[in-house]
C-alpha cells in the first residue's frame, strides 16, 4: 500500500505546555535547539546557552523543576506558547503545509512544495564577492529593506574576537547585512536576535535560518501563538543537511591539518570542507572525518530544504557562483520577480544544474531517513527504502587477464555533506 499524506484534521483546543514540550522534544533528540520556544515565550522564563554541547532550551524556575512551569498548569488552561512555536513538536509538518500552502506535500516531493527553481546571483559585484556561492541573500536582505519590506534581518555574526565564532545578530542596514556575508558551519540560533529587535521596537523582520528555524513561524501562525508570531515578515531558509560543533576547529583542523582558526579567510562545502587561508592556500578535507562533530541536534532533522520558509536558498551544485534559490510562497515569488525585473539579481532555470537538481532530491531524502519511527509519520512519508547494496562477485580461481585499464569510478558524493549555505 502506498503511503498518502492525509490533510490533518481541524484541532480541538491547544493545550499542550512546558511539560509536554520537555517530554516530546527536549529530552529525545527531536529538540534542534532552534530557540523558538525561547523568543516566543511572553514570560521570559525560558533560557537557552548558546554554546557547544547546549543549543538546548531549559526552563529558568529551576526551584520548580526541569518539567514544571508555574504559567503552565494543568489540562484546563495554562500558557501554551512555547509548543505552539516549536517545529518539531506532534504534527508540524502538514500543520505548517496547510498554513502557507493550502495543501500538504504530495509524496513524491521530498524537498517540499514550490513555486519556482532557479540559479541565481547578485549582480552587484560587492555583493557577490562579499556572499556565499552567488550572494544571493546578501542581495535580498538589502533589497527588502530598500523596498520596505523589513526593518531588520535576524542572521548569523560572529564574536569580535573570534571570526568564526557564530552569534545571533540583527542586521539592521545594508552595511551591517554585507558584515554578516558569508557561511559558517558551525550552529546559530538566528531567532534569538529577536530580543534585540523588541528592544529597538524593530517589528517588521526577515529570519535567515536552518530548516528547523525557518519552520517555526508558520507553525506559530497555524497554531494561533498571538502577536509574537508578528514580527515574522519573511523567511529565507537555507538548505542544510548538519552543522558541526566548534570543536572541530581546534581538534580536527589545526591538531591533524595545521590549520589555524584565526588563519581562515573563508569556507566551504562541495564534496568536500574546503578552506582558504590568508597565505592564499586552499585546502580539501574528506567530510567523513567531519562527521564525528556533528551537532547533536541535527542528528534526527528531517528538513535539508528548509521546505519552509518563503525562498529557500543554499549553494549545491557544480558552480560556486551560483546559487539554488527554492521559490516557496506567494510573497516569496513577488519578491524575486520585482528583483530580477530590478536588475538586482541574475537568474537562469535551476533545471540547467542537473547536479543541484539531484542533489535537492538526494540531500532531501537522507534528512528525511534520520527522522525518528516513533515520531509523527507526516515527514517520512513518501521517502524511498535504501537500495540494498549489490552482493560482491565471486572470487575466480583463475584471474582472466586484463586486456585495457579498467575505468575511474569516480567516489559517491557524501549525501549528507552540504550544511547550510548562507550568504
Amino acid at each position: 500500500m502506498t503511503d498518502v499524506l492525509e490533510t490533518p484534521a481541524q484541532a480541538g483546543r491547544w493545550t499542550a505546555q512546558w511539560k509536554e514540550l520537555y517530554a516530546e522534544v527536549i529530552t529525545t533528540g527531536l529538540c534542534t535547539g532552534c530557540a523558538g520556544c525561547v523568543v516566543t515565550c511572553p514570560h521570559d522564563v525560558i533560557g537557552y546557552e548558546h554554546e557547544e554541547g547546549k543549543y538546548k532550551p531549559f526552563h529558568l524556575e529551576e526551584e520548580l523543576g526541569l518539567t514544571n512551569c508555574a504559567h503552565g498548569f494543568g489540562e484546563s488552561g495554562g500558557c501554551t506558547t512555547c509548543t505552539r512555536a516549536c517545529p518539531r513538536f506532534r504534527a508540524w509538518e502538514p500543520a505548517a503545509d496547510m498554513h502557507l500552502f493550502g495543501r500538504v506535500r504530495e509524496p513524491d516531493e521530498m524537498g517540499g512544495i514550490w513555486r519556482q527553481l532557479l540559479l541565481t546571483r547578485a549582480a552587484d559585484d560587492t555583493q557577490h564577492q562579499k556572499g556565499q556561492d552567488g550572494g544571493f541573500v546578501t542581495a535580498m536582505l538589502s533589497w527588502l529593506m530598500d523596498n520596505d519590506y523589513i526593518d531588520a534581518a535576524m542572521v548569523s555574526g560572529v564574536e569580535d574576537d573570534d571570526a568564526w565564532k557564530a552569534k545571533p545578530v540583527l542586521a539592521r542596514n545594508k552595511e551591517e547585512v554585507l558584515a554578516t556575508a558569508g557561511s559558517r558551519y558551525t550552529y546559530c540560533a538566528n531567532p534569538l536576535a529577536l530580543r534585540e529587535a523588541k528592544e529597538q521596537g524593530l517589528d517588521r523582520l526577515a529570519l535567515v535560518g536552518m530548516g528547523c528555524q525557518t519552520s517555526s513561524p508558520p507553525i506559530m501562525w497555524d497554531r494561533k501563538a498571538g502577536k509574537v508570531s508578528k514580527p515574522f515578515i519573511f523567511n529565507i531558509g537555507l538548505l542544510c543537511s548538519k552543522t558541526f560543533d566548534d570543536a572541530i576547529f581546534p581538534e580536527l583542523f589545526e591538531a591533524k591539518y595545521g590549520l589555524k582558526k584565526q588563519d581562515m579567510v573563508k569556507m566551504n562545502i562541495k564534496g568536500a570542507f574546503q578552506i582558504w587561508m590568508n597565505d592564499g592556500s586552499f585546502h580539501e578535507i574528506d567530510l567523513k572525518e567531519c562527521h564525528k562533530w556533528t551537532r547533536e541536534g541535527c542528528k534526527s532533522c528531517p528538513d535539508f530544504a528548509a521546505e519552509h520558509s518563503d525562498i529557500a536558498t543554499g549553494g549545491i551544485g557544480k558552480d560556486n557562483d551560483w546559487t539554488l534559490t527554492i521559490v516557496r510562497t506567494e510573497l516569496g515569488e513577488e519578491v524575486i520577480n520585482r528583483m530580477i525585473a530590478d536588475g538586482v539579481i541574475i537568474s537562469r532555470p535551476a533545471q540547467e544544474d542537473e547536479v543541484a537538481m539531484k542533489l535537492l532530491r538526494t540531500l532531501s531524502i537522507v534528512s528525511r531517513r534520520r527522522w525518528p519511527e516513533w515520531a509523527d509519520k507526516a515527514p517520512t512519508v513518501g521517502v524511498p527504502p535504501p537500495k540494498k547494496k549489490a552482493a560482491a562477485a565471486p572470487v575466480e580461481a583463475e584471474p582472466k587477464p586484463v586486456t585495457e585499464a579498467p575505468s575511474e569510478t569516480p567516489a559517491a558524493a557524501d549525501p549528507a555533506a552540504e550544511p547550510p549555505a548562507a550568504d
